[in-house]
């Protein structure tokens, strides 16, 4: 189903090309800039959303994983900038649906997270970092939940190559409740970013997950982003599981931004 969808929408962004390439105007130091999402790539934005304003990341993703097929939605993040550099971070839990099994075991919703955003650059060398530290409260259904107070840190950045090119990744830490204890996980991602128009890029990006039990998991991961307006992004992705049993999944997504308080 999501794979029909999403055949649509990449016809929709070269369709839109056109109107859209002059809807999308430069930033100036008297406006806000173009959105920025942590979406859809694993590796996040390393620049926080501005000062006063709200943003909503929202998709649905479609996983087949070792012959289950779920999909969750809608995959809402809220990020709101309450400083310059300093953004606080709200991920709404997550409705799984196990297609599979008709919406039995490992159907429900999932945990909520709080957590807050640094920007920590541009750097001397033309480096934009930011770190991320958040915390997951078990909230979900029992077959979904993972029944702990989990945290999480994660520090990307990012690099223009050139006019059209960018290089990001992110380095990241976590510790999920797994049965009785926690299973310490790291991840690495690399990203290659192309700009094909001002508001159409695609990017290539490798991800692996690293935990202390357990098998690793990587993944290639494809991807491409249209800003429909300055504040409104429709993305598209694709990823292939490289290691143990077959996995894939494919999603779709609209962000959006909204200026809630001005500041003069």
């Amino acid at each position: 189903m999501l794979i029909r969808v999403s055949a649509a929408l990449l016809a929709f962004l070269f369709v839109a090309l056109a109107p859209a390439q002059g809807q999308d105007q430069p930033a100036t130091a008297e406006t806000s800039p173009p959105i920025a999402t942590d979406r859809p790539s694993f590796t996040n934005s390393s620049v926080v959303v501005p000062s006063g304003s709200l943003q909503a990341e929202n998709g649905l993703l479609e996983n087949y994983n070792q012959g289950q097929n779920v999909v969750d939605g809608p995959e809402t993040l809220l990020r709101f900038g309450v400083a310059t550099k300093t953004e606080l971070r709200f991920t709404v839990p997550d409705y799984f649906y196990n297609a599979s099994s008709g919406g039995g075991p490992g159907s429900g919703f999932g945990d909520m997270a709080m957590g807050v955003k640094q920007q920590l650059g541009p750097t001397p060398g033309g480096f934009d970092v930011s770190a991320t530290l958040f915390l997951s409260f078990p909230t979900g259904a029992r077959t979904v939940s993972s029944g702990g107070y989990d945290p999480g840190l994660q520090v990307a950045w990012s690099r223009a190559l050139s006019a059209k090119w960018t290089a990001a990744g992110m380095l990241s830490m976590y510790w999920p409740t797994q049965g009785p204890s926690r299973n310490p996980t790291g991840q690495a991602t690399i990203l290659v970013d192309r700009q094909i128009t001002g508001p159409w890029d695609v990017f290539i990006e490798y991800a692996g997950n690293f935990p202390e039990r357990g098998g690793t998991r990587q993944f290639l991961h494809l991807g491409t982003a249209l800003k429909l307006t300055k504040t409104q992004q429709l993305d598209i992705q694709f990823g292939e599981g490289l290691t143990g049993t077959a996995n894939r999944f494919v999603g779709i997504g609209y962000s959006f931004r909204l200026q809630v308080i001005h500041r003069h």
